[in-house]
């Protein structure tokens, strides 16, 4: 993993901490939250507060979200909004910090200028013996205050002084204001500059998770369903059908195109897609010639035309049903008829715009495994786990492409792929409006 750190594809954009002051502050806060403590002088922290150095120092990756339930969070600086979420477990937890810092940033702001703040996103949920209990979870409520509880006491100072105004008798309850005295030293004049952290509750509906090996939750589309990373048979009784795994090729398709959920490439606004699927067919050649241990060269696009001319009819037919669609998108070849049964399939796919457009890419990187961009992109988590298991040839190529091609414009990158970023909103569903989306995308799907 040290390559991937070293181009900023692992751990990057993390907070770093190195004040004594505020190193002594996030000890406080974890103390705090989990009765331990870290010896370390400085250190990076994610979204949540998370710090993966102290996470190694501990042996430890879920010292702030035990059980994968509940994760907690320690804020040192309303900066952490811009830092991504480590060892992730649901799909909507960094969207959820990310809100609740900027709902509350001046707030945030203030408090975090002279204390840390901890919290927890909270759920009715506390175990994982079974995969239905997924399914109780519906809303997170985030709760927090700093360490030295200032948002608790100036709620306490704000009754006493509602109390003091409304007594007739306050001002000679000498109880009553050495109380409001003591309370006011913590939190400063709350007339002035109220404190104040509500709680805040967000829904969620549909959602990935980590947990048993991997299963995506809609429990809100227009057809419910559930998609399981493992085999579908070992997660027993759910409340929500169909129940389907990643092999259930011609289910997954019908369902995507059902829920109106997926768009083909070529059909999207504002792609290059002649660029995109050559892309695609790299990706999918690099991973083919590694596993025959053919020379890559430098792997520049001349390299892999000569990879494909080794190959012949030996390339896999992923790449070969996309050079059929890329032919016709320049014009040279007939309209290709790849059902979802073709392995270049959901590669030809995209999200539709929408509240679950990052939801349903991050399905189709399960989907279409060797598209290693939007792997990366879209779901971190199956990305690491597959570099572990690639040979060291095809974890450079990797590595150099998305320093090459990614990160130098992550949002530039992300919009030329799937699209504006989505709303909060769910947009109108419209009718199929021609026959390639009244049939799905290449024709009708075999049941």
């Amino acid at each position: 993993m040290r390559r991937l750190i070293e181009k900023g594809l692992m751990f990057g954009n993390l907070i770093e901490v190195s004040s004594p002051a505020l190193v002594e502050r996030y000890r406080r806060a974890m103390r705090q939250l989990t009765g331990r403590e870290t010896q370390l002088a400085d250190f990076h922290i994610d979204i949540s507060g998370y710090s993966p150095e102290i996470g190694d120092e501990l042996g430890d990756p879920l010292y702030l979200n035990p059980n994968g339930f509940n994760r907690q969070f320690i804020l040192l600086t309303t900066a952490q909004k811009t830092a991504p979420l480590l060892n992730i477990k649901f799909s909507t937890s960094r969207g959820i910090l990310q809100q609740f810092i900027e709902a509350n940033e001046a707030q945030l702001f203030a408090l975090t200028a002279r204390d840390a703040v901890l919290g927890e996103l909270e759920n009715s949920v506390f175990d994982t013996s079974t995969p239905a209990r997924l399914f109780d979870i519906r809303r997170i409520t985030v709760q927090a205050d700093t360490t030295g509880a200032h948002v608790r006491d100036a709620g306490k100072l704000a009754g006493l002084i509602d109390r003091f105004r409304q007594e007739p008798d306050g001002w000679r309850d000498d109880v009553l204001i050495a109380q409001m005295i003591e309370l006011a030293k913590k939190t400063g004049d709350v007339t002035r500059a109220p404190i104040h952290l509500p709680a805040m509750s967000f829904e969620q509906p549909n959602f990935w998770t980590s947990h048993f090996g991997g299963i995506y939750i809609f429990r809100e589309a227009r057809f419910p369903g559930v998609i399981c990373a493992g085999a579908k048979a070992a997660l027993g009784p759910v409340p929500v059908a169909p129940v389907m795994d990643l092999g259930d090729r011609n289910a997954i398709a019908d369902w995507l195109e059902r829920n109106q959920l997926v768009e083909p490439i070529v059909t999207a606004r504002g792609t290059d897609v002649a660029a995109l699927l050559r892309q695609k067919m790299d990706f999918i050649l690099v991973d083919a010639a590694d596993a025959l241990n053919l020379d890559l060269g430098q792997a520049t696009r001349p390299d892999l035309r000569k990879v494909a001319h080794k190959l012949g009819s030996a390339l896999p037919e992923a790449f070969q049903g996309l050079a059929a669609l890329l032919r016709w998108v320049e014009g040279a070849g007939d309209w290709p008829r790849l059902t979802s049964e073709h392995p270049a399939y959901f590669y030809t796919l995209r999200a539709r715009p929408g509240r679950d457009r990052d939801l349903v890419n991050m399905l189709l990187a399960d989907l279409a495994p060797l598209d290693v961009r939007q792997m990366f992109i879209t779901h971190k988590e199956l990305f690491y786990a597959s570099y572990l298991g690639w040979s060291d040839r095809k974890r450079q190529y990797v590595a150099d492409f998305l320093e090459r091609e990614y990160i130098v414009d992550k949002q530039g990158a992300r919009a030329a792929l799937f699209g504006p970023e989505p709303g909060m909103e769910e947009p109108p569903r419209a009718a199929p409006a021609d026959p390639i989306r009244a049939v799905g995308p290449w024709g009708a799907l075999r049941r």
